[in-house]
């Protein structure tokens, strides 16, 4: 059985760590700055991916790019009740 990293929940997260998300490369055919967009919302808490998108929109990257569904990253995140209302009011700043 392999050894597993035990879960640690609201730590720091360095800007490193945050802005590596922005080099995450997306499978064959999905949008690259959805899968980031994505990715960060799966994995960040909203204060976090607040500190992402100040730099995914210095950046100039597509804060409205979507999924192969059609889908932003607002459309999808208003899909989940658990922290929605948290990453809406995030990303209505940008």
């Amino acid at each position: 059985m392999a050894v597993s990293q035990p879960a640690t929940f609201n730590e720091e997260w360095s800007d490193e760590r945050v802005f590596a998300y922005l080099n995450h490369l997306p499978p064959e055919g999905v949008n690259a700055d959805y899968h980031v967009l994505y990715n960060a919302y799966k994995h960040m808490r909203a204060n976090d991916f607040k500190r992402l998108l100040v730099q995914f929109t210095k950046d100039g990257r597509d804060i409205h790019a979507t999924n192969l569904d059609g889908q932003t990253i607002h459309d999808v995140i208003a899909q989940f009740p658990k922290h929605r209302t948290e990453f809406l009011d995030v990303l209505k700043q940008f």
